[in-house]
């Protein structure tokens, strides 16, 4: 090894003089900067060279490393995210020398035997042995096992059954632990035709970590140790009675909650398995005889809602809620002003026909009521007695959160209608109302008090009585509806109990923009269009309801339904149909594009002859409606294919959709009616 270093640096020396050394056979000689090389022996070529014994015995230190010398060094390869080759910098440095594979055997096997007979060991004690160190290294890991290697087949003092014996019993799980013998066999997964909506999926991963179980152990100790600090705090022995009574009561509501929510998903269930008819004709029934009516549509019954405590009851309120859309409110009180009482407002929902989901019991009638659109929980409620109220469903008291009272500025005579509106300039949620005293009022929620701000006082053109010292007052109209302007915020019309609707702005409070001599009768509800920015409808108890549009004094279209109409609504569907319920009890639903002058149906949906409708609602999303009567019942029907008819799709074309094919339906009626009075001027 020493020889082969001495050549090898004999080589390089060669080389190095070959570069910088003076030729012999030239006789050059060294430049200037070359002084470092004077006085110095010139480097010869390797085989000029005489190599002694002793240069050739030197030997050269060299120092080994880990690293491979075959290994490569210039491997690349393509990297998508970059686009080019890029260098690897690791490289496998390891080189195997020698392998060794192990090999086990059974211990039933011939091989196993023989090797047991070459040691002479007994059966038995190989048997404990192996089992002995099994055992151990389960429970105190590869240390002790390697410990039984060593012993061999030594007998110990602690044998196998005194160690099973002072073995501590493993912890097994505190929250989920079940034995594998009381776990049962899972019945094979059937399918079967589901009624409801499919629940929301998501996807949801995570990584249980041993911090993250000593998290959840720490939470439920500090949980514990909550509970028994409160068990020690020992109460007064004059107080013990009634702190116990407290305790049983609260212990007792806290099991009613825990069991509340199952306790409703599985009412409901029972519910929908007992209606299971009417549920699959909600979902999938379409009455196929609509093909042969050709314009002519039914409704049919669906769920029949009915609280056993409001019997007595006329429905006087309905109202859909926008967020969640199985879900409605009802308010009840009666028409018969001579026996006024007690009211209650109660919401129901499709998924329970038999009792209600909230009840709220008041000492006065209710008149109205509307959920706010945004905030489903907050509900306005309009009273005999001249009050409005605001609820919170989340709140767990039944008396509402706002109530106006004399001081705050309330009715004097009963509300007939409440609408919420727009948050104001600092956010707060405000309402308005409408009275028989001839006042529409704006009713903000300040912290915890209702303001209010008078914005229109309804009067009677020309009529004036006589005040204290002779002066002499306007006489005030009085209001029984209204409804904002869908688009334009400061827009809105009030009915009153003359016949007349006024066309007024929230920001003239003196005088009307314009008036018009509806009805002969009270006007009992008017609304505007939900497409058409124009046209409103409005019922009255001369039997009749009436279409206008609001830039023109006279009505577009009457209808005359034989009976007192209770109550008028639009379809949030179409621009062109609508529906009323009359006193008689049947339900009128009109489409215009289809007949401009009688009803598509007329369908009596009360058993018996006497009761009264009162209100009807559309459903925001499903084909359906609800009507409320003088009894007490809410009663939903499923409209017809014919009563919510789509045009037809010619082959090949494609036929626009949306609002503005709505406003385009309702403007060529409009426009067909226009026509002559253009053509008289």
């Amino acid at each position: 090894m020493s020889t082969f270093f001495s050549q090898t640096n004999m080589l390089l020396m060669s080389v190095w003089s070959c570069f910088f050394g003076q030729d012999e056979e030239d006789g050059t000689e060294m430049g200037e900067g070359d002084e470092w090389m004077q006085g110095k022996t010139l480097i010869k070529p390797l085989d000029q060279l005489d190599l002694t014994e002793a240069e050739l015995k030197e030997e050269f230190t060299r120092i080994l490393t880990a690293n491979n010398p075959h290994a490569p060094q210039n491997i690349v390869r393509y990297s998508f995210k970059e686009r080019s080759y890029k260098p690897i910098s690791s490289v496998d440095q390891l080189a195997v020398h020698f392998v060794l594979e192990g090999n086990l055997l059974h211990q039933d096997s011939d091989e196993a035997r023989r090797q047991r007979a070459k040691q002479g060991l007994p059966e038995d004690k190989i048997v404990k042995s192996v089992l002995w160190f099994f055992l151990l290294a389960q429970a105190a890991g590869g240390e002790d096992a390697g410990d039984v290697e060593e012993g061999g087949g030594e007998e110990r003092a602690d044998s196998v059954e005194s160690k099973a014996g002072k073995k501590e019993q493993k912890i097994t799980n505190q929250f989920n632990f079940s034995e594998r013998a009381s776990q049962t066999l899972n019945n094979p997964l059937r399918e079967r035709g589901c009624q409801t909506e499919p629940p929301p999926r998501a996807n949801f991963s995570a990584t249980a970590n041993q911090w993250e179980i000593y998290d959840v152990y720490l939470e439920v100790l500090q949980k514990q140790e909550k509970n028994k600090e409160k068990a020690k705090a020992v109460p007064k022995k004059d107080d013990d009675k009634g702190k116990k009574k407290m305790m049983l009561v609260e212990t007792q509501s806290d099991d009613i909650t825990k069991v509340a929510k199952v306790a409703k998903i599985i009412e409901r269930m029972v519910n929908q398995n007992t209606f299971d008819d009417i549920a699959q004709d909600f979902k999938y029934f379409e009455d196929a005889s609509d093909e042969y009516r050709e314009q002519e549509g039914t409704l049919l019954p669906l769920w029949k809602f009915q609280y056993d405590k409001a019997k007595r009851l006329s429905v006087t309120a309905l109202c859909w809620n926008e967020s969640y859309k199985d879900l409605f409110a009802v308010g009840l009180g009666s028409y018969d002003f001579t026996k006024q009482g007690r009211g209650m407002l109660v919401f129901y929902s499709l998924k329970n026909s038999t009792f209600p989901e909230y009840i709220y019991p008041t000492t006065s009638g209710i008149l109205c009521l509307d959920i706010h659109k945004h905030l489903p929980y907050l509900v306005a409620v309009g009273f005999y007695d001249g009050c409005v109220a605001v609820y919170n469903l989340k709140e767990e008291t039944l008396q509402p959160i706002y109530k106006s009272t004399a001081k705050s500025g309330k009715h004097t005579d009963p509300v007939w209608q409440v609408k919420w509106q727009k948050d104001d300039m600092d956010n707060n949620h405000n309402f308005f109302s409408v009275s028989s005293d001839g006042r529409v009022v704006s009713w903000t929620l300040v912290k915890n008090e209702l303001v209010f701000t008078d914005i229109i006082k309804l009067s009677l053109a020309g009529a004036v009585s006589e005040g204290p010292e002779g002066v002499q007052l306007p006489i005030m109209a009085c209001g029984t509806s209204f409804d904002f302007h869908k688009q334009i915020d400061y827009l809105f019309l009030v009915g009153t109990e003359e016949g007349k609707i006024h066309k007024c702005s929230k920001a003239y409070s003196s005088q009307f923009l314009e008036t018009y001599n509806a009805h002969n009768m009270a006007v009992d509800a008017v609304k505007w269009n939900h497409f058409h920015t124009k046209v409103f409808i409005s019922c009255s108890s001369d039997w009749t309801v009436k279409i206008w549009d609001h830039t023109i004094k006279t009505p577009m279209f009457t209808f005359d339904l034989n009976a007192s109409v209770g109550d008028v609504a639009w379809s949030p569907y179409s621009s062109t149909v609508f529906a009323a319920v009359t006193t008689d009890g049947k339900v009128h639903t009109f489409d215009l594009s289809i007949n401009k002058y009688e009803a598509i149906c007329q369908q009596p949906v009360v058993a018996k002859k006497k009761t009264k409708l009162t209100h009807i609602e559309f459903n925001p999303v499903y084909p359906i409606i609800i009507v409320g009567d003088d009894r007490g019942y809410v009663t939903s029907l499923k409209l017809s294919p014919n009563l919510r008819k789509k045009p037809k799709e010619k082959k090949g074309q494609e036929l626009p959709k949306g609002p503005e094919v709505e406003i385009a339906k309702m403007e060529k009626l409009l426009s067909l009616l226009r026509e002559p009075e253009n053509s008289n001027a």
